[in-house]
């Protein structure tokens, strides 16, 4: 009898022991990032998770998977239509203006924005666009008067790379020749350094965080024609912001209602999602997790010694932004499909 109640006990004992056991031990944890190795976004994603193992129960291990195409949309449509939605497999940063894509309905979306697991972001991103010194375009009028317009260099339709050269062209008629296809952002700065092209437009937080840019600024190699904030970057104190060039060009409402949809990518920053379906714990924890980073002295140091921007925005907020921002009136979608095309 002692004996029966004792095997009774150790079973008991061992299913306790196994439905304790996290969920992520012993477990890898992949992350794509839509871009070559280098990108600000691909190490990004690679500083976010060498810190967030030890914030996950069962401590998983990462491997990283660079999967780079058509300005992230390649990476994007697999997270939505291949990967399986069991926290396992992930995006680690991507490009927060692919939403373009999907308002305008190009047929190489197949993932519904709104419909992605969001964990977080380690950062908002205002943009600036850089311009070789040595060009004729000193200004946004010496774009707007110029016979032949500067080329800038994209790595897809919907980048900022891409978007906002056209949407200066829309609201300022400052005129771009936009050169698209490029793998990634070094590819373009390796073109503007051969002279193919001029000019690429990006974050403000890449600019400021690593080479080429460091060493272009001190050669003064480039110049900054615009900057997309609400105000100037104490970093960049000549150089105009888009609102500023709108007062100055008086551009019309439906025009400044255009920008805002444009230039909202900047608030996501460089997000962290999943798939669609990640089960309501597995999202907890990944969302703890990664808040947990954030707030990792460690990760924040790191952080502080790249000189990388640093304001988080949580799995929520990014949910709610993401729902928001796919949600547009039909006469906005008609005027975004009429300046990024179709």
């Amino acid at each position: 009898m002692k004996q029966s109640l004792f095997a009774v006990i150790l079973i008991l004992f061992g299913a306790s022991a196994y439905a304790q056991t996290p969920f992520y031990q012993g477990k890898t944890i992949k992350i794509i990032v839509g871009t070559p190795p280098g990108n600000l976004y691909d190490l990004w994603a690679r500083l976010v998770v060498a810190h967030m193992g030890k914030h996950i129960p069962g401590n998983p291990d990462f491997i990283v998977q660079n999967m780079p195409g058509a300005g992230h949309v390649v990476a994007a449509n697999h997270l939505f239509t291949v990967a399986k939605p069991d926290g396992l497999t992930l995006i680690g940063s991507i490009i927060p203006s692919l939403y373009l894509n999907q308002l305008v309905g190009r047929k190489e979306i197949q993932f519904d924005w709104a419909r992605f697991t969001w964990i977080g972001s380690p950062a908002t991103g205002d943009s600036q666009m850089y311009m070789r010194a040595d060009t004729p375009y000193k200004t946004i009028e010496d774009v707007r008067a110029a016979k032949e317009p500067p080329k800038c260099g994209a790595t897809g339709v919907t980048g900022p790379d891409s978007y906002l050269p056209k949407l200066l062209q829309e609201i300022l008629g400052a005129r771009f020749n936009i050169v698209a296809g490029y793998p990634g952002g070094t590819d373009i700065d390796l073109a503007v350094e051969r002279g193919e092209i001029h000019c690429r437009a990006f974050t403000i937080e890449a600019f400021f965080g690593r080479e080429p840019y460091t060493t272009w600024r001190k050669k003064g190699f480039v110049r900054n024609l615009f900057q997309t904030g609400n105000k100037r970057d104490p970093r960049l104190p000549d150089t105009p912001t888009v609102a500023e060039l709108m007062n100055h060009y008086k551009t019309p409402d439906a025009g400044r209602r255009l920008a805002r949809v444009l230039l909202a990518a900047g608030d996501m920053g460089r997000p962290m999602l999943g798939p669609p379906g990640v089960p309501a714990d597995r999202l907890k924890i990944l969302r703890e997790a990664f808040g947990k980073t954030m707030n990792d002295p460690q990760f924040q140091e790191e952080v502080k010694k790249r000189n990388y921007e640093f304001d988080p925005v949580s799995g929520e907020e990014l949910e709610k932004m993401a729902k928001e921002i796919t949600t547009q009136p039909p006469e906005i979608v008609a005027r975004l499909t009429s300046v990024l095309g179709n």
